[in-house]
């Protein structure tokens, strides 16, 4: 299993991260914590430059891929939309070419918002496995840098938003990460461990795309043979073999939500805070409701991942 990033390692990649943006904000909400039971803060990823987590590991990534392969000329990444977000930014950022491959039926929105960072889109396979095997066999073709969309290398940039709400707030008892491919978790994890906290980690997967919560259930990678969740950034069906141990060993447990519960966790932020949630990243949210009674009168916390969704399915599940 390879080792977590150290709070130095962290601190080091939050100099990346914040000379390119600022920390995003925490807060509590009263509404929410009125429907929650507990005390909730809020870490608001959707805050970002490109409305989700994912910027942080890709602006750390490639100035390390700069560094140590000045002449690279070119990366590639398969994505649902928020790590080809944070490719195609960091890759501007930067001054590399970047190609990006999706599935087919992404998200039109998420789509355009990574051609207007200036990728190459390429639209291949049927769910977001057969776009990244695909962009695989492409990076050599076409001599392309390939990023991955869970590596240990992505988790000293993305663990400063863990570092950032648990230095806040290290009074959180229990924190609801989601699960995509698994950098979000990890980031926690290694933040949680920097700082010397006991604080629960508790990983939510989506209902429909289970393999982590089979994976953490049975202490290896277990794949499924779909993910129809309309959480894209939770859809996977094959975990990252080396998220799964750091996962096994360090979180309380791995949950699934229902498509419903993730729905209601959207129109609860937008009621109670104002703020736009795609699907993954309301499911912390929906995780903490659906174990509600666990935590009455304690603290918690949920990572608001990002909020990138398209318009028409956002009005349709705020019409509930």
């Amino acid at each position: 299993m390879p080792n977590l990033p150290t709070r130095s390692d962290i601190e080091a990649a939050a100099q990346t991260v914040y000379a390119v943006m600022p920390p995003t904000p925490q807060y509590i909400w009263p509404l929410l914590n009125a429907a929650a039971g507990s005390t909730v803060w809020v870490k608001h990823e959707n805050h970002t430059p490109i409305g989700a987590f994912k910027v942080r590991g890709g602006l750390v990534y490639l100035a390390n891929l700069r560094r140590d392969k000045p002449a690279v000329e070119g990366v590639i990444a398969a994505t649902r939309g928020n790590h080809g977000q944070s490719i195609a930014f960091a890759a501007r950022a930067n001054g590399i070419r970047a190609v990006i491959v999706v599935p087919e039926g992404n998200s039109s929105e998420k789509n355009a918002a990574m051609q207007a960072l200036g990728a190459e889109l390429l639209i291949h396979g049927y769910d977001f496995q057969a776009a990244l095997e695909y962009a695989q066999g492409l990076a050599g073709e076409r001599g392309l840098e390939m990023v991955p969309s869970y590596a240990m290398e992505l988790a000293p940039g993305i663990a400063t938003y863990g570092l950032e709400l648990l230095t806040a707030a290290p009074e959180i008892e229990t924190l609801y990460v989601p699960i995509g491919l698994g950098s979000g978790i990890t980031g926690c994890i290694a933040a949680r461990e920097a700082l010397g906290l006991k604080t629960e980690i508790v990983g939510v997967v989506a209902e429909n795309a289970p393999a982590y919560a089979l994976s953490f259930a049975k202490g290896e990678a277990v794949s499924t043979n779909s993910a129809d969740t309309f959480a894209d950034g939770l859809a996977c069906r094959v975990p990252a073999a080396d998220a799964v141990p750091v996962i096994c060993r360090h979180a309380a447990r791995v949950i699934t939500v229902s498509e419903d519960e993730i729905r209601a966790a959207m129109r609860l932020y937008y009621t109670a805070t104002h703020n736009l949630s795609e699907g993954a990243g309301a499911a912390a949210l929906a995780g903490l409701m659906q174990e509600r009674r666990m935590h009455a009168g304690k603290t918690t916390g949920v990572v608001l991942s990002g909020g990138n969704i398209d318009r028409v399915l956002y009005t349709d599940i705020l019409s509930g």
